[in-house]
């Protein structure tokens, strides 16, 4: 066992907000093994939230290194804005601290890097760092990874995902001043909702682009600076293509992932994974057939999988527990969060440039027309009173 006190793993959680607040709600007795020992955040009305609705022995901290460094805990969940994620990861490595952070990874690939660097010492000294892909539980996603990684669908031809249900209204934007902001949170749709399917994508599938072509839209439903809607066209080594379309503005929305191989079609749609399977694999088939017009028998099978949509946050909570304290190998390892925002960057940075963008992205290229982004930035945000927002239900 890795922790201070031998039998639970205890956490501070850095934010309070949106999602902190849920995940400070679970630590308090719902994940065995875990135990809320401190919170830190900013803002006085938070801690006092904190003071109210929290156990009494939780302590409160304004300051990150203060909680850091107190003794009070063994694992640090970072719920902060995402510039802050790869910073404070650092610091809490750097404290001998495990670190489970909140999607995305961070804005940019090259501060992503850098914290994977410090994970990979701080995993010398057993500690542990994982991401919250919460999506990963879903038994959708599993079991099309599962079909996809066994040969089942056979080489991948081309995906298509169109996730167009992550509907925002203004006022969630109005919430907060970060958001929305490239100077405060780095990106719309692409950074704030979409990192859950951005990581699925190449999870499920086991594979990344060589390179993509994007056309994002910015304020283009909300008045907001940031991306709101995106289309997005990749290609594979293999010769396989990929289409990525999302928005924040359409409803209703579509969540609908598609994937072919040589060995038919699934789609992941309304909560069920239906696989429409060959029964003669499409290059034998093409190779062999003679009759002209003809195509290869299909089965149309429903595939089974588990009820709901798994354990989500406390799954995640639970893995990473079990990791520190027992070894369990961890559902979502934090340096895979780099893959996911790789792709948001090619997107960004290919719209950016109005060109295609081949992956590994160009760093320093991306980060220099983010900055250029928030220097030239003149957009105004009107905002109504800060509030912290009830995520029940939501990914």
């Amino acid at each position: 066992m890795k922790t201070s006190s031998g039998e639970k793993v205890r956490f501070g959680i850095i934010g309070i907000g949106n999602m902190g607040t849920s995940h400070a709600k679970s630590l308090t007795g719902r994940i065995e093994g875990a135990v809320l020992t401190a919170v830190c955040d900013m803002r006085e009305q938070r801690l006092e939230w904190a003071e109210r609705e929290l156990p009494a022995e939780v302590k409160r901290y304004a300051d990150a290194a203060e909680m850091m460094g107190s003794g009070e805990i063994d694992a640090v969940l970072i719920a902060t804005p995402h510039y802050d994620h790869p910073t404070l990861a650092v610091e809490a490595f750097q404290h001998g601290l495990h670190v489970l952070i909140e999607k995305p990874a961070g804005v940019y690939t090259k501060a992503v890097r850098q914290m994977n660097e410090a994970a990979a010492k701080a995993a010398e000294q057993s500690l542990v760092f994982g991401i919250m892909y919460n999506q990963r539980t879903n038994p959708l996603y599993r079991k099309l990874r599962e079909l996809i990684q066994s040969g089942e669908l056979g080489e991948i031809r081309r995906t298509n995902w169109i996730i167009t249900n992550w509907y925002r209204s203004q006022s969630y934007y109005d919430s907060g001043g970060w958001r929305a902001t490239w100077e405060g949170e780095g990106g719309g749709v692409l950074l704030n909702q979409d990192p859950h399917q951005l990581d699925l994508w190449q999870w499920a599938t086991g594979m990344m682009p060589k390179r993509i072509r994007a056309f994002c839209s910015f304020g283009k439903y909300r008045k907001i600076e940031v991306e709101d809607d995106v289309t997005a066209y990749a290609e594979y080594e293999n010769g396989a293509t990929g289409l990525f379309v999302t928005t924040v503005g359409e409803a209703p929305g579509t969540n609908r992932f598609e994937i072919t191989g040589d060995n038919g079609k699934i789609v992941v749609e309304d909560d069920k994974l239906t696989f429409w399977r060959l029964r003669t694999p499409e290059p034998e088939f093409n190779a062999t057939y003679t009759g002209g017009f003809g195509q290869p028998e299909c089965w149309k099978c429903e595939i089974p999988v588990g009820g709901g949509g798994g354990e989500q946050h406390e799954g995640i909570l639970r893995n990473f527990t079990n990791a520190v304290l027992h070894g369990e190998a961890l559902i979502a390892p934090g340096e895979e969060g780099i893959r996911g925002l790789t792709l948001s960057n090619a997107m960004h940075l290919s719209s950016w440039t109005d060109d295609w963008v081949e992956l590994p992205i160009d760093e320093e290229a991306y980060l220099e027309k983010l900055n250029e982004r928030i220097e030239q930035s003149t957009f105004v945000k009107k905002t109504g009173p800060e509030a912290t927002l009830n995520v029940s239900g939501t990914h």
